[in-house]
């Protein structure tokens, strides 16, 4: 692909997914079209086995925009990695067409596999500010991973997942126990369930006050009873 053409491209990706661009030629100053663009050409050298010149322009990529992709993962169409800066994708990684990271995201692996041993992503998923996917296992397309969200196994189609580690709490867009939701507004499973056992020990409680209640007035009519006796 040539310069002008991938500029085009991302200059129309980085205005659907920014709403902070105000013209194309701010995308020259997303450190993602620069690590993108030199990860295609370090991906072609990986490619032909010219191992050594594409880790380095890879390493050298990442020492400039902080985003660090190996030239041996899998990257489709539409890519968009919103400021970037922590950004690590590992060598055996796939990523499917119009999958947006954010900052901080790791695809990883455990360090105890071989082969395949980093995730894979497919179509239009997300992956929000600062989440891990480890592991190698697949989310499925157009799921979201929640900020922070660790996520160590895999992911059906349509899914939301938060927390750590991640916990799937929507699926088919079908809430699991909220509107169409953004990388921040998730729900927050650990929250709920607090929320649900302090109402469930509030119950219990008055139900115990209820009882004691009870027990005494019938002990104090039995007191009655014998003292009329």
């Amino acid at each position: 692909m040539g310069f002008f053409k991938y500029f085009k491209e991302q200059a129309q990706i980085i205005k659907e997914r920014d709403p902070a661009i105000k013209s194309n030629l701010e995308v020259l100053l997303y450190p993602s079209f620069w690590a993108i663009y030199w990860y295609r050409i370090a991906h072609k050298l990986y490619n032909k086995k010219h191992y050594f010149i594409a880790r380095f322009i890879s390493q050298k990529t990442a020492r400039k925009t902080g985003i660090e992709i190996h030239p041996g993962a899998q990257i489709g169409e539409g890519i968009f990695i919103d400021h970037g800066h922590g950004v690590v994708i590992g060598e055996t990684t796939i990523i499917g067409n119009n999958v947006t990271l954010f900052q901080g995201v790791t695809l990883g692996g455990t360090g105890k596999e071989t082969g395949k041993r980093h995730p894979t992503l497919e179509d239009n998923v997300m992956v929000s500010v600062g989440a891990k996917v480890i592991g190698s296992f697949t989310i499925g397309e157009n799921s979201k991973i929640g900020a922070g969200s660790v996520v160590l196994h895999e992911v059906p189609p349509n899914c939301t997942v938060v927390g750590v580690p991640g916990r799937i709490v929507k699926r088919d867009n079908v809430k699991i126990p909220r509107s169409d939701m953004d990388q921040c507004h998730l729900p927050d499973p650990v929250m709920e369930d607090i929320t649900l056992l302090q109402h469930e020990n509030s119950n219990l409680c008055n139900k115990l006050i209820d009882l004691k209640k009870e027990v005494k007035q019938l002990r104090c009519q039995s007191c009655k009873e014998q003292q009329e006796e």
